[in-house]
């Protein structure tokens, strides 16, 4: 049996969190029960309106942004070296251990960024969700990555045109650009077996 992808493309000048609301609430309307992970990237507003629609879902900030972020006012000649013991956070076993490491990042690096920790402590219960799920598909849900790949390639055949005579003609240039994407995932997860089982 062929397996058919179905997809919906939404198309804004800004985006905001009322937005996404609003595209949450029609992906409710057209019968989504339920979302079981949302990896996002952190603007303002939107945990909020995931939570109102889907209160279930589970809610990833994106460990990516939020290491940008974190790492956006270190200086030059720190910068590896804070990076690697927060990779540390992140690439933790558990989130008991994920937690000690923190501390200990706390204790090497407060005196001189302390905004860093206080990051990442306000928003633990987003960068942490990743934790609840096995180690196999953890690389899966923890970054926003593979979804801003996917805009980046829409954005390379729309960029060129200076204006769209309607949003229709737009609409359909992203449409295209969508099907030759999809024509080039053939690689498959890594682990996949795994992971479904």
């Amino acid at each position: 049996m062929a397996r058919k992808t179905v997809f919906s493309i939404y198309i804004s000048e800004t985006e905001n969190s009322k937005y996404w609301l609003g595209v949450l609430n029609e992906l409710k309307n057209r019968g989504v029960k339920d979302i079981l992970i949302c990896s996002t990237d952190g603007l303002n507003g939107f945990s909020q309106a995931i939570a109102a629609v889907f209160p279930k879902t589970d809610i990833q900030k994106c460990i990516v942004h939020q290491l940008r972020n974190s790492l956006r006012f270190v200086s030059y000649k720190d910068r590896k070296e804070v990076a690697f013991d927060l990779k540390k956070v992140y690439q933790a076993p558990s989130e008991e251990a994920a937690l000690l490491e923190l501390e200990h990042f706390e204790s090497e690096w407060n005196a001189k960024y302390p905004y860093i920790s206080k990051s990442w402590r306000s928003n633990w219960d987003e960068l942490s969700t990743f934790f609840k799920y096995p180690e196999e598909i953890r690389s899966l849900i923890y970054t926003t990555n593979p979804i801003e790949s996917f805009n980046s390639s829409i954005r390379r055949v729309t960029k060129n045109k200076t204006c769209f005579p309607t949003q229709d003609s737009l609409l359909k240039i992203a449409y295209l650009a969508v099907e030759n994407i999809l024509k080039k995932w053939t690689m498959p997860i890594k682990n996949w077996p795994t992971i479904l089982a």
